[in-house]
């Protein structure tokens, strides 16, 4: 049986087009996807089939028709999972660094999903085909927590609580250099990037994004934040704090790799070169995940540890540097 989703227009809306709009209202679905169904006739206005560029009008009903979801073709693969918490309406699990949450360009066995089915076989018809039961994604090099539906009325009900920010993540990044304000937004949309499209980017076309962020530690040659999402954009965190001049350490996708440590201070060098020897990868985890039960209404508050190779690195940190200065003045 296909899934029905409705919609009602609001002023907030009105006026962009309908196809950014439903990407926005429904982050499982991306734009591609919409216009593939708005093509398909599964979306309409008043009755009537409508395109991506039309515009919305705020007082109007938007309904959307999924097809029935493709049986997945994924094969179990059993593998230890961390699960924070587990009942028979979803699971959240503390994903490693290094785990992909599922199959994609060059990646076709030994995914989170693969193990997911293992564990929890009924997410198979669960959400979109090629990742089951998963709501929200992280990147490969990203560790922490991760919620997976196990049936479809919990699924929407999750997306849809994610669309209207009821859902809070809180992050913890390591970052090079020290921002100029202990608290701050960045509110920039992120998009493809113009000419990498393997990389996203700060650019005029993108979605409308924004991330906040406090400093918890400074430490001169680099700062320990935490960072809240209030959208969910591909790579989000990572693209706007190197907008601001302050890349995660360890990410070389966005000048937070091993050649920022050659951009320090010289009395700042070693330290910078033995954190990123510490971190093969982006300093970035996935700390706390709260949010109604979309079930039962129970506050859930969950957390994860921090990992080894990031503890390792604070430690590092925290220690006095002896016959050198703690520099902050390079971004």
């Amino acid at each position: 049986m296909s899934e029905e989703r409705e919609h009602r227009l609001t002023h907030a809306e009105s006026g962009r087009r309908l196809d950014r709009v439903l990407a926005d209202r429904w982050p499982d679905l991306s734009r591609t996807r919409v216009a593939r169904l708005m093509a398909e006739g599964r979306v309409k206005v008043g009755g009537l089939p409508v395109a991506p560029r039309d515009a919305a009008v705020a007082g109007r009903t938007v309904t959307l028709s999924l097809p029935d979801p493709e049986p997945t073709t994924l094969v179990p693969e059993k593998r230890a999972l961390d699960i924070v918490y587990e009942d028979e309406h979803l699971l959240v699990v503390n994903k490693p660094a290094g785990l992909v949450v599922h199959p994609g360009a060059g990646v076709r066995r030994g995914t989170l999903v693969h193990a997911l089915l293992a564990h929890a076989p009924g997410i198979a018809g669960v959400g979109g085909a090629g990742r089951p039961g998963i709501v929200h994604r992280l990147d490969k090099d990203t560790s922490g927590l991760l919620v997976v539906a196990k049936t479809p009325a919990v699924y929407l009900r999750l997306v849809e609580a994610l669309a209207r920010r009821e859902v809070k993540r809180e992050y913890r990044a390591l970052v090079w250099g020290v921002p100029r304000d202990a608290a701050g937004r960045v509110a920039e949309p992120v998009g493809r990037h113009r000419t990498d499209r393997t990389r996203m980017a700060v650019t005029r076309s993108g979605r409308p994004a924004a991330t906040r962020y406090r400093v918890l530690e400074a430490f001169g040659v680099a700062s320990w934040l935490a960072c809240e999402l209030e959208t969910g954009r591909t790579h989000q965190i990572r693209v706007h704090l190197s907008h601001r001049g302050h890349p995660v350490v360890g990410d070389s996708t966005y000048g937070g790799g091993p050649r920022r440590a050659l951009n320090v201070p010289q009395a700042a060098r070693r330290l910078a070169r033995e954190i990123v020897e510490a971190l093969p990868r982006q300093a970035l985890h996935a700390a706390r995940l709260s949010f109604s039960h979309p079930a039962t209404g129970e506050a859930l508050i969950l957390e994860a540890p921090l990992p080894a190779d990031i503890e390792a690195a604070l430690e590092r940190l925290r220690k006095p540097v002896t016959g050198a200065t703690a520099d902050s003045s390079f971004t």
